[in-house]
């Protein structure tokens, strides 16, 4: 049974981008894998800087961080557009947990791991300029980026009172997103 890692790169408690993983999350239970959905803000962690990790090393929800990364076969990552780009918020996560660490490879932790990668905006574009440049990102540290991003337009309307996709045939692609990763980490423990 794959274990998936789901996560949104937003830190507000209302947050379009966490229901959106979460209902992606659904479907990688639905094709039956394992599903870890965390918080980023339980895992507060400091701007990245060098002097500080220099100074101090890796702060401790780094490594909790990296020890979870670890422990899965995949990735459900959801983040909001913010000036066309990634939340601030998931690049520094990024930077503190690909951080060279002893005993660990550059990257090992996510190194060809699937991922996949959707977005959710109040605008009528849904995140779609800024998930190319988490492609990108991810891929350059080494994440098996699936094909298939998805961004979800007017995510302000998107949702009923419980957290839930209203529109059934958004749901299904947003489900069938984990459940693509799903079967990609099954594929690739082969």
């Amino acid at each position: 049974m794959p274990k998936i890692l789901a996560f949104a790169g937003s830190l507000r408690k209302g947050s379009w981008n966490k229901k959106l993983v979460r209902a992606a999350g659904e479907g990688a239970r639905e094709a039956g894998a394992e599903v870890t959905v965390i918080d980023m803000r339980d895992y507060p962690l400091p701007i990245y800087d060098g002097d500080d990790e220099a100074a101090n090393g890796l702060p401790e929800n780094a490594l909790k961080l990296v020890d979870l990364f670890t422990q899965h076969d995949g990735y459900l990552i959801a983040s909001p557009e913010y000036n066309s780009g990634y939340s601030g918020a998931l690049k520094n996560l990024i930077d503190w947990t690909s951080r060279p660490r002893e005993g660990f490879k550059p990257f090992e932790q996510w190194k060809g791991k699937p991922v996949a990668i959707m977005g959710a905006s109040p605008g009528a574009r849904g995140a779609m300029r800024m998930l190319p440049h988490l492609r990108d990102l991810l891929s350059n540290i080494q994440f098996l980026v699936l094909p298939g991003m998805f961004g979800l337009a007017n995510a302000n309307q998107a949702f009923d009172g419980e957290g839930n996709l209203s529109d059934e045939k958004t749901a299904a692609i947003v489900k069938g997103l984990g459940k693509s990763v799903v079967e990609m980490a099954e594929r690739l423990a082969r």
